[in-house]
């Protein structure tokens, strides 16, 4: 045995720090030898020359030492155990739910699915596609309209997209919007908090008084909070006979069963897909669904994704219509939700898949079996059931005994709702059996029922749902919901779909302000714990307590590395981040006596969310010119804030810039907001370049989002799901989101909340918690040097091949670079896009192209890539560029080339008629090490104009399945 290995002490063997070097890629001598490479002698010479000395921090972040990974499981465990797990049957749009163990281990758990980024590259996500196209079918088809988004956050604030659609679409002049009052209460608050920033009215009633007044728009519940299901027919009929729209929030699992809003005539069908198989988690992640009808389509907030063809015209799928339209239309784009719930729609859709529309009938017809048998029951019993036509839902009137039942329930194991001194509301779900509905007749009544007779009984006639109320038309005839029911067929199906798409099991995806770095498997695992996905979010606070202590001691780790003095956790996105900073700081300033502050200053290299969002608080935008580095215009930022001294409300600023440097006049930009009376709210897409080195409070920012599914390590999911927490200076503390149902301690009492959730999508929050345990202070602090280092290396060895836009004053970037392609696109016509359908056959996912600047390409490869695959890249863009090379000389046509070809399938490999002036290897296998581990993609280049003109946002119908064009009519 070698000595040196029994030489150092205990403490040093236990390696406490042995998580760090897993999660960043760089080793020692890589590290050395970058920096080399580069010309810095140290990595402190490096964030010296990077970061600008007045707002580099003097002291080490104040954190604890870093954790094994088997420690820190250990010790999140032991926080899990303070949560309680009952069987709650509190509803209000959560329910306890079984995943399929196939869907949860293959799926959820699955780094294939997990680690993908939003399909922008259609041809590496063609699986992804498939599965949200698989949910839109569903939606669809339960809602009984004729298009789907790919989901949003959640339901209430689906629901407030509903509102601001319903604006857009209605030709009403009116500015009343009218909301069902028996809505579930964490929608109505939501909604409360986007009519006020937006300036409209609501009225609250009962569905059959909405026309009693012109409305541009409606909101019904349906199944409603008291559990009532009603025929919104003639009250939908109404509102639009007034020129009004009508929006109406449901639940898959009723629609099963129940008559569709689309047949009713609405015009928006919204509600969570929870009951699909997602565990209700502390309030998320969950998929919101959203459907309308086809007029409205330019109208629908989020993302679609539609069928399409490849060049060779075999059917293709892309995200379709909005898939950029925050870049492009900024402050008049319809919505600023960004990405949503992509990986929870999934495991939703495949939820539909694995059962098929038989089996989700008996699960939906058994729910409601055993909420009839309890009425029953309850009735015979003497009690007063005041739910008459119901899905799942009762309440019943115990009076003066109904505080004792609700303890005797909860002391067996049963979460009730408690909806006034004497009412209880008791929703029946998935996980609830015919001895949960024996025991809970007895524990109300006392009575030891025989539920065989009430069975019977009931088989025969229910009262409960009429004939009226049932859905009489077929759901989920596509193959696909009929064809993978056994374990290995749903298992291959599966595996066949995650074949399809580029994630970061296979490489590196090098996309700028995205931040795709490693998702440690220690850090998802307890995602999975029961005592985290089986909480409901209003379960009673002494069930939550391991929550509770997990929340507060991120909250205290989150206000260390970024200096503010407060966090709300209730942002389930960052464009909701966004959106809770604004408003936070509109609050402030109407408190202060100054509402008219609504102008708010963005660079004009700003993300497109940051101008929607601004918008959406009832804000007027200014753009700030940038200069010819790309920093913010010092003197446009200035002339503007003084012009617009007495309304100023805040400049939106991203830092390091979207340009991806460290602006030197960073500090500067936040006095002259302030000394106008302005605040600052930080973007918090580039964190990761901050944390260890600065922070936004030292930079000066009042206000910041951080996304945790980029600089704290959830996963993107293919497109969610996210967190996008807010911190907050002292005195902007007060103003953030409250909760109607929950309320929190910290922001004054009332205050409107912005999702659904208190703590917004809490069941990801261990994520972020594990990894930041497992780093430490220094752990962390070495991470933001590497991610600047790879950067910095990645723009050193790519600069002689492609301009590098912009840099800081010593030519140093930031975390991300940005690469310059038009000179090449005006010599030879190869375009951004070429290279970026080009590097697929490279194995890689394309950098973001286009964004923030026109013709270009910005490439972020985080900390966790290893110096070994930023060499591939590398030599992956180097061999790219010769190929460009070749087209400059004249060898290769400008039309006829690898690049305008790209990407390359099997299809290529096979094709009997190739006539192209370079070889089939040279198409596939353009560097000899790819024939190791080749990517293939599953389609050639996807047709966007064809997807725009023929528009088509389903499952392709079944006489045109194997076909290899879709007949779809021109829009």
């Amino acid at each position: 045995m070698d000595t040196c290995s029994l030489s150092p002490t205990l403490a040093a063997l236990g390696q406490h720090d042995d998580f760090i070097s897993r999660h960043i890629g760089p080793s020692a001598s890589d590290i050395a030898a970058m920096l080399a490479s580069i010309g810095a002698s140290s990595m402190e010479q490096l964030v010296e020359q990077t970061i600008p000395a007045t707002i580099r921090l003097a002291e080490p972040l104040a954190l604890a030492e870093p954790r094994p990974e088997s420690e820190a499981l250990a010790a999140l465990r032991a926080i899990a155990r303070g949560n309680r797990v009952q069987h709650s049957l509190i509803g209000m749009g959560y329910a306890d739910t079984l995943t399929p163990a196939v869907v949860l281990r293959n799926v959820l758990e699955n780094p294939g699915w997990y680690t993908a980024y939003t399909p922008y590259q259609a041809e590496v996500a063609q699986g992804r596609l498939e599965a949200l196209l698989n949910y839109q079918q569903v939606v669809i088809d339960l809602t009984g309209l004729e298009l789907a988004n790919a989901s949003l956050l959640d339901e209430a604030t689906a629901a407030a997209e509903a509102m601001s659609m319903t604006r857009r679409a209605s030709k009403s002049k009116s500015n009343l919007f009218f909301v069902d009052a028996a809505c579930f209460p964490q929608t109505i608050d939501v909604l409360q908090t986007r009519a006020h920033f937006f300036g409209f009215e609501l009225v609250f009633g009962p569905p059959d008084e909405a026309a009693q007044q012109e409305v541009f728009g409606a909101l019904f519940q349906y199944p409603n909070d008291h559990g009532e299901v009603s025929d919104l027919s003639g009250p939908i009929a109404a509102v639009k006979s007034r020129g009004g729209l009508v929006a109406v929030a449901s639940d898959l699992m009723a629609l099963v069963l129940l008559r569709s809003p689309g047949e009713m005539g609405a015009d928006i069908a919204l509600g969570s897909s929870q009951r699909f198989g997602i565990p209700p988690g502390f309030g998320g992640p969950h998929a919101a669904f959203f459907a309308t009808r086809d007029e409205y389509k330019r109208a629908v907030a989020g993302r679609i994704i539609g069928v399409s063809v490849d060049t060779r015209g075999r059917r293709a799928l892309r995200m379709a219509l909005q898939t950029r339209e925050q870049h492009i239309r900024r402050e008049k784009a319809n919505s600023n939700i960004c990405t949503a719930q992509v990986l929870l729609a999934n495991m939703a859709g495949m939820y539909a898949v694995y059962h098929g529309p038989d089996r989700l009938r008996s699960i939906a017809a058994r729910i409601h079996r055993l909420a009839t048998i309890l009425a029953e029951g309850l009735r015979r019993a003497g009690i007063t059931v005041l739910t008459k036509h119901f899905f799942d839902t009762l309440r019943v009137d115990l009076g003066s005994r109904a505080l004792l039942v609700y303890k005797v329930a909860s002391e067996q194991g049963y979460n009730l709702r408690q909806v006034s001194p004497g009412i209880l509301g008791i929703a029946i779900n998935e996980k609830t059996s015919a001895t949960d509905i024996a025991r809970l007749i007895k524990l109300m009544t006392g009575v030891n029922a025989d539920l065989k007779p009430f069975d019977e009984q009931l088989r025969q006639a229910d009262p409960s749902l009429p004939a009226s109320l049932l859905r009489r038309d077929a759901i989920l005839t596509h193959p696909v919901f009929n064809t993978y029911h056994t374990e290995h067929a749903m298992l291959r199906y599966l595996k066949k779909l995650q074949n399809r798409d580029l994630a970061l099991d296979h490489s590196m995806i090098p996309l700028g302000s995205c931040t795709m770095k490693l998702n440690a498997s220690s850090e998802m695992i307890p995602i999975s714990w029961p005592e985290f996905a089986d909480i409901h979010p209003f379960a009673p606070l002494d069930q939550a307590q391991g929550y509770l202590q997990m929340i507060s001691e991120l909250e205290s780790w989150l206000k260390a590395i970024t200096g503010f003095d407060a966090i709300c956790m209730q942002p389930n996105s960052g464009a909701q981040g966004e959106y809770a900073g604004l408003v936070a700081i509109a609050r402030y300033h109407a408190s202060r006596g100054e509402a008219q502050r609504k102008v708010c200053l963005i660079p004009k290299s700003a993300h497109g969310t940051n101008p929607a969002t601004a918008q959406m608080c009832g804000m007027r935008v200014l753009a700030v010119d940038c200069d010819d580095a790309g920093n913010i215009d010092v003197a446009d930022l200035a002339a503007k804030a003084a012009q617009n001294a007495a309304n100023l409300a805040c400049l939106m600023i991203t830092y390091p810039s979207t340009h991806g440097v460290f602006e030197e006049a960073v500090k500067d930009i936040c006095a002259i907001v302030h000394e106008h009376g302005g605040q600052v709210y930080m973007d918090g897409a580039n964190l990761n370049a901050q944390v260890g080195l600065t922070s936004p409070a030292r930079i000066g920012a009042d206000v910041s989002h951080m996304n945790l599914h980029k600089t704290f390590c959830i996963p993107h999911g293919g497109g969610g799901p996210g967190m996008g927490p807010i911190g907050l200076k002292a005195h902007l503390a007060p103003f953030m989101a409250n909760h109607r149902v929950q309320p929190i301690s910290g922001p004054h009492a009332g205050q409107g909340a912005v999702a659904a959730a208190p703590w917004g999508s809490a069941s990801i929050l261990p994520i972020a918690w594990m990894y930041i345990a497992m780093m430490g202070g220094h752990g962390l602090t070495r991470a933001t040097e590497v991610a600047i280092l790879n950067a910095n290396y990645i723009a050193s060895r790519l600069q002689a091949h492609y301009p590098v836009l912009y840099t800081g004053k010593n030519g140093r970037v930031a975390h991300e670079c940005i690469l310059d392609i038009r000179p090449l696109k005006a010599i030879t016509g190869i375009s951004e896009i070429d290279i970026a359908k080009r590097l697929m056959d490279y194995g890689f996912h394309a950098p973001t192209v286009s964004f923030p600047v026109a013709g270009t390409m910005m490439i972020e490869p985080t900390e966790s890539e290893t110096k070994a695959e930023l060499d591939r890249f590398i030599a992956a863009m180097v061999s790219i560029r010769n190929e460009i090379r070749q087209v400059e000389r004249g060898h290769w046509p400008a039309d006829d080339n690898p690049l305008k070809h790209a990407p390359h399938t099997q299809a290529d490999l096979v094709d009997s008629h190739w006539n192209r002036p370079y070889s089939r290897q040279e198409a596939v296998f353009p560097l000899p090490e790819l024939a190791e581990n080749k990517f293939w993609p599953s389609v050639n280049r996807v047709d966007d104009v064809y997807g725009d003109r023929h528009l088509f946002c389903a499952c392709v119908p079944i006489d045109e399945i194997g076909e290899h064009t879709n007949p779809l009519p021109e829009i």
